[in-house]
């Protein structure tokens, strides 16, 4: 089967890899709208960089002569007058009517303000000049001035060439402009003030957007009050690397007045989605847990670089903070501990646990919607639009960052509806045949986003220089305890192997091989998109061996009035628009693109589509075997390639 040479990924040879690394790398796919930042984070835009005091004078000046319509006139009195005016180094002459002049204030050079400053800056100075003689009554009316260009002087110059008697100080300090009054202080003013805790995350405020985030560690409590009462802080879930927040909006903050931009930002804050990580200490408490700011650092780094990806987590913003958790935060995961059976981390309260001192990194992403491992998938349809959307975002990420997720359980991928309605429930007969999907992928209109880098590898082109070497963002593995830990059931016995089976992948090439070698430094920084195949094969088979009972209705449970005689179901015609998918009302049997679908027929082609798309996911799971692999089956773009051959999957579905 041939592979189209826009997919074909590079293995692990130098000399392939070395052909595609290019710094203006390509984005399969379309993402969608930029993701909104952190709105509390959003203040007045960031002051240009000031100019030189020349340039300030040079516009100024500009600005004086614009405004100022120039009349030219021929001079009177005399060529001796006019010599006179040249010998005074006068640039030019403007005629301005009294009528439309502004007053001028004759102020002398010392009664100006002038900064503090040893460098010579050129000063504009207006030089009254007399009018000139004249024995008609035209002229009368007029005033002569020039504008003379000459170097600024200090003021301490000028004070020992003309000295200030108390009238003329007086004089200067009505002239100086007021002073405007103190600005309140900012949000941001609760920063820590401890500089070895800004130093030890350094590294993290590198990687912030805002100014308000980057410029320091911020105290727990402060940065949670910004919301106020208009946010309530729920917690989604939680995993060994901390625990994941988000902030809904109030109903009743909606009733108050409120400006409409203002509501929106609030909205699309509560959209977001707050991963809280404990950071490691320097030392003492939590010395010898946690994460690292090294592996924070990496986790961002890549959240940003992968952002543009269809298929991975929006970035919004990172931030650093330090204490204990704020009121709202601990009544979230108190509420969560007595309503779930999964709260495995230590209580935040708990000061053994985490001291006062404690310091976290929070990573805020947009909302991607349900875990995997907590959604219940009971249609072939589900389990056919979830695999390919993850093998084809891992392709995609392989050709633009040489990426390997390396931790890719069920809690790490995350679906969401594309419906309007958000409904997550498998589509109906009548939905699957009006669909224009000839390849059998998006019946279910259900999209897929990868999450947690904490563990993957990735290549960061950040410089354009094209001959710079990339940076490469791993974690060591062998670090942590991964591969010796066995599972308590049949689920977590197959995380536990493919933990294993991707080590083995990358230490022999061979994921099948039972026999643990020994740890080399540094090896999981190299690239084996191997991983992403042994990840995809545990994908496909939970989601098939865990797949639900159907429930297949036929359309729509909607309200409908009872027919005045029973109707044979071979004769129930309903009318779906090929576009649309709904049902026409009457007189739309003539409309261009609408046809007459027949139930029973409609029941037949989605029996027909169950049956195919269960044939190509049980043949890809024997393509993906371990011992038995298919020797093309490298990585995942290879996978996606062969899809596409087979015609399993269409080509705009990736591109």
């Amino acid at each position: 089967m041939s592979t189209p040479a826009i997919l074909a990924t590079p293995t692990r040879q130098p000399e392939r890899t070395a052909k595609r690394r290019t710094v203006s790398r390509r984005v399969y796919g379309k993402r969608k709208a930029d993701a909104p930042r952190a709105v509390f984070e959003h203040k007045s835009p960031p002051k240009e960089t000031a100019k030189g005091a020349g340039d300030v004078v040079v516009d100024g000046l500009q600005a004086k002569m614009a405004s100022i319509t120039i009349k030219p006139r021929a001079m009177k009195g005399g060529k001796k007058k006019q010599e006179k005016k040249e010998d005074k180094g006068v640039v030019d002459a403007f005629s301005v009517p009294r009528d439309e002049e502004e007053p001028v204030k004759e102020e002398s050079i010392a009664s100006k303000p002038v900064p503090d400053t040893a460098e010579i800056e050129p000063q504009i100075e207006v030089v009254e000049q007399p009018p000139p003689e004249s024995t008609t009554t035209e002229r009368q009316c007029e005033r002569m001035f020039s504008i003379e260009i000459s170097p600024r002087k200090p003021e301490s110059e000028l004070n020992e060439h003309k000295p200030l008697d108390e009238s003329a100080t007086q004089h200067r300090r009505r002239a100086a402009p007021a002073r405007k009054k103190k600005p309140a202080p900012r949000l941001s003013s609760g920063c820590v003030q401890d500089e070895k805790a800004n130093e030890y995350a350094h590294s993290i405020l590198n990687e912030a957007l805002s100014p308000i985030a980057a410029q320091g560690v911020q105290k727990f409590g402060s940065w949670a009050a910004r919301g106020g009462n208009m946010l309530q802080v729920v917690k989604l879930a939680e995993g060994s690397y901390g625990e994941v927040y988000k902030m809904r909006l109030r109903e009743e903050v909606c009733k108050q007045e409120m400006s409409k931009s203002k509501l929106a930002k609030l909205r699309a804050y509560g959209d977001g989605v707050f991963k809280v990580v404990p950071l490691r200490a320097v030392k003492g408490l939590g010395s010898k847990k946690f994460t690292s700011v090294d592996e924070i650092v990496s986790e961002v780094k890549m959240l940003k670089y992968l952002d543009p990806i269809p298929g991975f987590a929006r970035f919004r913003e990172i931030h650093v903070v330090q204490g204990r958790f704020p009121e709202s935060f601990q009544e979230a995961w108190d509420y969560y501990k007595k309503t779930k059976d999964d709260c495995m981390n230590p209580n935040p309260a708990n000061k053994r646990a985490y001291p006062d001192s404690q310091m976290w990194a929070i990573i805020e992403m947009d909302d991607a919607g349900c875990e995997l491992e907590k959604f219940s998938w009971s249609s072939v349809f589900q389990i056919y639009d979830i695999f390919w959307g993850v093998a084809m975002a891992l392709a995609r990420a392989e050709e633009y960052a040489l990426f390997e997720h390396r931790d890719l359980h069920l809690g790490n991928v995350c679906i969401r509806s594309a419906r309007s309605d958000g409904r997550m429930d498998p589509p109906t007969d009548l939905e699957i045949v009006s669909r224009t999907h000839s390849s059998g992928y998006g019946f279910s209109t259900l999209e897929t986003t990868l999450i947690d880098y904490s563990l993957s590898r990735a290549e960061l082109r950040l410089n354009e220089d094209p001959n710079a070497p990339p940076e490469v963002a791993s974690s060591d593995l062998d670090k942590k305890q991964l591969f010796d830990a066995i599972g308590h059931d049949e689920d977590d016995a197959l995380l536990r192997d493919t933990y294993r089976h991707m080590r083995s992948e990358l230490y022999t090439g061979n994921p099948a091989n039972p026999e643990k070698p020994a740890d080399v430094p540094g090896i999981w920084s190299e690239y084996a998109p191997g991983t992403n195949i042994v990840w995809l094969r545990f994908l496909l088979k939970n989601l098939l061996k865990n797949k639900k009972d159907e429930i297949r209705p036929t359309q729509p449970q909607t309200t409908q009035r009872k027919a005045l005689a029973p109707c044979s179901p071979n004769k129930q015609n309903i009318v779906i628009s090929k576009q649309s998918g709904q049902k026409q009302g009457k007189g739309s049997g003539n409309r261009p693109l609408v046809q007459r679908i027949n139930i029973a027929e409609a029941q037949l082609q989605a029996t027909q589509w169950r049956k195919i798309l269960d044939d190509r996911l049980e043949a890809v799971l024997d393509l993906l075997d371990l011992e038995h692999r298919h020797e093309d089956m490298c990585c995942a773009a290879d996978l996606v390639a062969y899809a596409i051959d087979s015609q399993w999957l269409e080509e705009r579905d990736f591109f």
